[in-house]
């Protein structure tokens, strides 16, 4: 899907709203003066424009994709602005947690087409790992349209929106699970006699070359965990210790109760 001759308006320009912007830049996949960031403090707004060109507003303007990259305590203040101009809209991407595509449906009225998005923070970076869900009246092209967007910024896949709970408990909020495994990390590091510089550069760096042998894509995480443990080794003396302290259930609980809170958030 093409984005050239598109126009999109990004409603708050956070962190994501600006990932997003440098991801479309950076791989060409539109004009700089096509894209608009809408932000109500002026310091942002001078601060966009002088990093990417862009235009900026304070207020919703028209366009062909409005990005609705607000908080989802802000959605009752922003959806009244766009029911105004109902009309002009031609695809709606909201990326606010809890809030579903449909009370967007509803409470801007008729046949609006919206795609509802969980993105996350990796995006900053442009390794995002972002799951799509289509309102009722959305298409394949809608579709397209969100995943050329946050293809930008990492890989995407599509699900139905009644996964979006399990999709925001494993990815939305993974990466905070990656940060702690890699705190207790360093913290053993620091235990058993490394300096804090060599435990940290030493844990991250695992981290990170674990996660692209995983993306390589070659072999399943669990094969690759085998190949590392040998048998009577200092790797399987420490997965005995993760294993009877249960820690694949403890993930599991831990992605459960977040998969809870989520639905409690949306009401579903």
């Amino acid at each position: 899907m093409s984005l050239k001759n598109k126009s999109i308006a990004f409603i708050g320009a956070g962190n994501m709203g600006e990932a997003l912007i440098r991801g479309l830049l950076a791989v060409k996949a539109v004009a700089p003066q096509r894209l608009t960031a809408v932000d109500v403090l002026p310091e942002r707004r001078k601060l966009l424009e002088a990093k990417f060109g862009i235009r900026t507003m304070s207020d919703i303007p028209r366009a062909d994709i409005l990005v609705l990259a607000v908080k989802p305590q802000q959605m009752s203040a922003v959806l009244p602005t766009l029911k105004s101009q109902f009309s002009d809209l031609k695809l709606i991407i909201t990326i606010a947690a809890g809030v579903t595509t449909a009370r967007i449906e509803r409470e801007l009225g008729g046949n609006v087409h919206v795609v509802r998005v969980m993105p996350n923070t990796p995006a900053l970076i442009g390794a995002g790992a972002a799951a799509l869900a289509p309102g009722q009246f959305a298409t394949e092209d809608d579709l397209a349209t969100a995943e050329a967007i946050f293809g930008a910024v990492g890989i995407t896949v599509r699900v139905d929106e009644t996964a979006l709970d399990a999709v925001t408990a494993l990815s939305g909020s993974g990466p905070a699970y990656v940060f702690l495994v890699a705190e207790a990390m360093i913290k053993a590091g620091l235990e058993v006699g490394l300096s804090a510089d060599v435990a940290k550069k030493l844990a991250m760096q695992t981290i990170l070359g674990a996660a692209k042998l995983m993306a390589d894509g070659r072999e399943e995480p669990a094969e690759l965990r085998r190949k590392v443990t040998s048998p009577g080794g200092t790797t399987e003396a420490a997965i005995k210790v993760m294993m009877q302290r249960q820690l694949p259930e403890t993930f599991s609980e831990a992605i459960a109760a977040a998969t809870r809170r989520g639905r409690e958030l949306t009401g579903a």
